[in-house]
């Protein structure tokens, strides 16, 4: 089984303990700013490692519980897998306490454990009237029938008890999925003296490898991966679930802003209108009218718009879902199914939150018939349900696609026969995008492995598969490199692939100095010395020089004798042509000393060369040509 990794969450009310407990946790102390060390509240997002073993790993995220702080706390919870809700118990459940509870429902997270902290406090008598007070409180949230543990962060009462309820609820769950292409909602961007740009942010989706090309969203610019950090560690990638830092070429920390998106592919939407599922909150202070202005919370991105609606003209209290659009003034990165949540820019408050039904909003007419329309698009088209189906298996059969979707066949039929999808091996479908996604990707690895192999024919084809094939079936990475040899996409000599234009050659930075040494070496003909000894004349590494003796023999720039003697190709060929010319079909060693004047050690050496290719055949004392 694959290791799996997750993020938990700290939430709660101002001072009910949580940064204290994250601490006790996980001995790191995620107040790391001057000014929430002298104010004593969070309020930036704070992280810690919580857990690792060959099975999980598992980070906590202590999120903001000050009103002010409240959009860090939704930017916090985006991308949990579990909530540990902190309720002090010499406060109980606070204002505070209840809009993260609100929030959390909105955000769709299901797995809950409920901390009562400080019971220090609190006479122990006490204890049961305020469990007893806090689970009334918490009826009809996802922590009604959550397990609860009480602790003392400061004498680490019960926190022992705490991590393994966490860890044993954790190993219990699935984990994000870490197939398709890779997200990451940015939260953090700063520099590191040497390194340049680093982003931070919890992997929403998919994963991530060192090197690999990505794309900021919506902005469109194009970046490199050059280093990944998990907790401190260099990673050579990270996978859906995990808090990663990636230390980014290509742009600079003034293009990056909180918010953005980083992305491996374009197939991700970006957008300014949306078609919403929303849910309003239990308690409205004020009544939600037709247009008005509210500010939008989705992954960490926090935008300004409008709310509009199609059957009513206000909200004042509400407990049905309701199906409306936002139009937003800013693009945001968003895709079908993601979570949001709604505020009041002033005064400030929880309006409510839902999912993205349609992130390609478009404008529709008041009335009856759009709800109608909008309520199809929730359940979903048939092809978004083949394609939903696809995006997860990312090939199906006819009968899969029929099993999962509960269409009918000739439905599904209809839709298959459109552009945006593939069949291939005659009975496997796959999605167009998912085939252009591959072939962006293998494109991207091939220039890349180009730049850092350039003496190379090409990347090795398992090479390319490896990291794939933990995604995408092989059938379907074998489909795809076909194709892209087939339409000239790439081109492939064996098991190496490489780019149409590519031609292997020696680093332009070294192209001069192996001149020099090719010429050396053609200047001295027979009478050469261990090729090792040129290579360091020339001022050419060590690291390099088993990668250029392959690739000058590749090219029949030198040939070797022996592991050790090298003969330039110029040289190698006239004495070749001097043996031919001067030697019948058949010759012994004293005729080819007679044609070449060589030591008879070099002489062979050269002689054993011809056999090995092919060119000579020994016979006891003789030697006969071949060709």
């Amino acid at each position: 089984m694959s290791k799996r990794y997750f993020t938990i969450g700290m939430a709660g009310h101002i001072d009910h303990g949580k940064t204290t407990l994250t601490k006790a946790l996980t001995n790191v102390d995620t107040d790391r700013l001057k000014e929430e060390k002298e104010r004593q509240i969070t309020i930036e997002l704070g992280f810690a490692p919580l857990y690792e073993d060959d099975e999980i790993q598992i980070s906590v995220v202590d999120v903001p519980g000050h009103e002010r702080f409240i959009r860090q706390m939704i930017a916090g919870v985006t991308g949990i897998d579990l909530v540990v809700l902190v309720v002090a118990a010499d406060e109980g459940v606070m204002p505070q306490t209840k809009e993260h509870l609100e929030i959390l429902k909105f955000l769709g997270v299901k797995n809950g454990v409920v901390a009562i902290t400080k019971i220090d406090r609190v006479d122990e008598d006490f204890i049961e009237l305020v469990k007893d007070d806090i689970f009334t409180e918490l009826e009809g949230s996802v922590f009604e029938q959550a397990p609860y543990v009480l602790v003392d962060s400061i004498s680490l009462k019960g926190i022992n008890e705490l991590k393994t309820l966490i860890i044993d609820t954790l190993k219990s769950q699935e984990m994000r999925d870490i197939r398709g292409a890779f997200r990451l909602p940015i939260d953090q961007v700063f520099t590191v003296k040497g390194q340049g740009t680093v982003v931070r942010g919890t992997v929403s989706e998919g994963h991530v490898q060192g090197g690999q090309l990505l794309q900021v969203m919506p902005k469109g610019l194009k970046v490199k991966a050059r280093q990944i950090q998990v907790h401190h560690h260099n990673q050579s990638e990270a996978f859906a679930g995990q808090r990663a830092a990636i230390n980014l070429t290509g742009v600079s920390k003034e293009e990056l802003e909180r918010g953005d998106v980083l992305v491996s592919s374009e197939q991700f939407i970006v957008t300014k209108t949306i078609d919403i599922a929303l849910h309003v909150v239990s308690d409205l202070d004020y009544i939600v009218k037709q247009r008005m202005p509210i500010k939008c919370h989705i992954g960490t991105a926090e935008v300004m718009g409008k709310i509009v609606f199609f059957d009513r003209n206000e909200i004042e209290d509400e407990n049905d879902e309701i199906l409306c659009q936002l139009r937003l003034d800013e693009e945001i990165v968003t895709k079908r199914g993601d979570r949001f949540i709604l505020r009041r820019p002033s005064p400030q408050e929880t309006i409510g939150g839902g999912w993205v039904i349609e992130p390609r909003g478009e404008k529709y007419k008041f009335g009856y018939r759009t709800i109608e329309q909008l309520g199809k698009k929730k359940v979903g088209s048939p092809v978004e349900r083949i394609t939903a189906a696809l995006v997860e298996a990312k090939t199906l059969t006819l009968s899969e696609l029929i099993t999962i979707t509960a269409l009918d066949e000739s439905v599904i039929k209809d839709e298959l026969s459109t552009d945006e999808f593939i069949l291939f091996q005659r009975t496997q479908y796959t999605l167009r995008s998912l085939v252009e996604t591959l072939q962006e990707e293998f494109t991207d690895k091939i220039s890349f492995n180009h730049d850092q192999n350039p003496m190379k024919l090409g990347m090795n084809k398992a090479e390319l598969f490896h990291h794939l094939e933990k995604d995408f079936p092989k059938s379907l990475l074998e489909f795809v490199l076909q194709d892209c040899v087939e339409t000239g996409l790439l081109k492939r000599k064996g098991q190496f692939v490489a780019n149409p234009a590519f031609t292997p050659h020696v680093p332009e930075n070294w192209q001069k100095r192996t001149e020099n040494m090719l010429k050396k070496l053609c200047k001295d003909g027979y009478d050469v010395r261990y090729l090792a000894e040129y290579i360091k004349e020339a001022g050419i590494p060590d690291r390099l020089s088993h990668e250029l003796k392959h690739f000058l023999e590749g090219q029949e720039q030198i040939v070797s004798l022996d592991e050790q003697y090298y003969w330039h190709g110029t040289v190698f060929q006239d004495a070749l042509n001097q043996l031919r010319s001067t030697t019948d079909s058949e010759f012994e060693i004293k005729h080819a000393k007679e044609a070449l004047g060589l030591s008879r050690k070099l002489l062979v050496l050269f002689l054993e060369k011809l056999d090995r290719v092919g060119l000579t055949k020994r016979v006891e004392n003789k030697r006969i040509w071949m060709n």
